[in-house]
């Protein structure tokens, strides 16, 4: 009977229900810790953070700059095409029939002993501005209206 005795005695149930209580209490707080942040996971969270503030600003000076890269070699390539154009066109200048062809073209040049004509479309009329200012009229009829303008003022201002 010491045994059963033992066995429930108030000192071997109230060891019995505290190992019980102790268990229940620490699965409580087991599921508590599941759900909150852990110094690790804390700790993780703050080095990523500041891996990616730190690499933040240089990954957007290489894409600033690939940018500026890619608009360099755009550009680049335009200026190769312009000289390309541009050594095109002083080999043609070096060609003396090309040099006679854009004289004639452009600037009217005739050759010695050729003779030029120049066509008109044969109509009379001429053109005109309708405002009958001084923009319509031939430029000696506008010096000669100065001339007399400034002659009248001058008369009128002697005669006071």
């Amino acid at each position: 009977m010491p045994a059963d005795r033992e066995r429930f005695s108030t000192a071997t149930r109230l060891k019995a229900l505290g190992e019980h209580a102790a268990a229940r209490v620490y699965r409580v707080r087991t599921k508590r810790r599941r759900g909150r942040l852990t110094g690790r996971a804390a700790l993780l969270a703050l080095v990523v953070c500041s891996l990616v503030v730190a690499l933040a600003y240089p990954m957007r000076q290489y894409i600033s700059q690939r940018s500026d890269i890619a608009e360099q070699r755009s550009e680049a390539q335009r200026a190769r095409e312009d000289v390309k154009k541009l050594r095109e066109r002083k080999a043609r200048l070096r060609d003396p029939a090309y040099t006679e062809q854009q004289a004639r073209e452009r600037l009217h040049f005739l050759m010695p002993g050729e003779t030029g004509y120049s066509m008109v479309d044969g109509s009379g009329a001429t053109e005109r501005s309708t405002d009958q200012g001084a923009a319509g009229r031939p430029w000696y009829s506008n010096l000669w209206d100065a001339v007399d303008t400034a002659d009248a003022a001058g008369a009128g201002s002697a005669r006071r």
